[in-house]
């Protein structure tokens, strides 16, 4: 028998991927499984730009509040997590669309992820200890002399995933790139993946700084100060350091006023939405969007 079908949906932040889903919910019965590292934190709706409960209750969601802030989730587990909910939605007989714009999160479901080391406790702290003398983009720099594929898909500043690659050089003494070739269990059904790539690189900014000052409209800052109260937080957790959190924390302790808040959150938003895009045209067997057709 032909393996089932699920769907996905990639895209940069801000390109429409989320209207064009429910766009398709409204003629297919699908349900979607979100593809997004910030989304799976409980508490973190207005920064993440999660669905309303009224669009949830219309349209089932998957991976959506899977942890709470304080805690860490990991690509290899949302493999595991997206595979089951996957084969509970073709179960019940409806579509499975995937939707969102983490990368790694997408490669590893599809290509598999391979067995890393462990996390090394002293390792990391000594990494942190350096970067807090040098500097994040020192280490960045670092990084790209020993693993250059794995540097060239990061920001400079994003200190969770640089320490990471750092740390499976000085553990396995093999570049982080060269161990995700992939070798986890085939998926059991088949996948069919599509690009939503926006043509007009200024009409994503504008887009994406509108998105962010609605953000801020609807209660951002609000909302994480009302998570500082809730749990026990610092500002190296990976939840604060996705974007627009991580900037409303440096705002909370006084780094900078609300106009370079807004500034620098919109500027951090455009430098990911540049990472996902050399991210979808690394990837195999994506096909436009426009091309997407639900069977």
């Amino acid at each position: 028998m032909p393996q089932p079908t699920a769907y996905a949906l990639l895209g940069p932040t801000a390109s429409g991927k989320s209207r064009l889903a429910f766009e398709l919910a409204a003629r297919h019965p699908l349900e979607i499984v979100s593809v997004d590292s910030a989304q799976v934190y409980r508490g973190m709706d207005i920064g993440t730009a999660k669905p309303s409960p009224a669009e949830r209750a219309r349209v089932p969601h998957h991976l959506i509040d899977v942890v709470d802030p304080t805690e860490s989730y990991s690509a290899g587990r949302f493999r595991a997590d997206a595979i089951r909910a996957v084969e509970g939605i073709l179960a019940r007989r409806r579509i499975p669309l995937l939707v969102g714009g983490t990368m790694l999160y997408y490669r590893a479901l599809a290509q598999g992820i391979d067995a890393l080391p462990a996390a090394q406790p002293a390792l990391r702290a000594e990494i942190e200890a350096r970067a807090a003398r040098l500097g994040w983009p020192a280490l960045h720099a670092e990084l790209a002399r020993i693993d250059p594929a794995s540097a060239a898909r990061l920001s400079p500043n994003d200190a969770q995933r640089i320490q990471r690659a750092l740390e499976v050089w000085k553990v396995s003494g093999k570049p982080l790139s060269a161990l995700q070739h992939g070798t986890a269990r085939a998926l059991p059904f088949r996948l069919r993946s599509y690009a939503l790539i926006p043509e007009d690189r200024a009409e994503l900014h504008r887009r994406i700084a509108e998105r962010f000052d609605q953000m801020l409209r609807g209660g951002l800052v609000e909302e994480l100060t009302a998570l500082r109260a809730r749990y026990p937080l610092h500002a190296g957790l990976p939840s604060m350091r996705c974007v627009g959190y991580r900037q409303a924390w440096a705002y909370l302790e006084g780094a900078y006023d609300k106009d370079q808040l807004r500034d620098k959150a919109v500027a951090a938003t455009r430098q990911l939405a540049k990472r996902q895009l050399t991210w979808l045209r690394s990837l195999p067997d994506l096909e436009p969007a426009a091309a997407l057709r639900l069977e």
